[in-house]
């Protein structure tokens, strides 16, 4: 799976336990909702240097 696949799967996984909080107050998706967005954050810096790197090596 590449990197743009799991911050989509992230995203998704995030979206769906925040809907479980906020709509049915379920508390465990709180702490699964924060794992997601805390996820997100690290595939958001990876992506970014792999962003980086093919723009360097394109030659221009």
């Amino acid at each position: 799976m590449t990197t743009h696949e799991q911050i989509i799967s992230a995203f998704d996984t995030y979206v769906a336990e925040s809907e479980n909080f906020e709509q049915k107050s379920v508390k465990a998706a709180a702490a699964r909702a924060r794992k997601a967005l805390g996820e997100l954050g690290k595939l958001a810096k990876t992506r970014r240097a792999e962003i980086q790197e093919k723009k360097n090596n394109l030659g221009s």
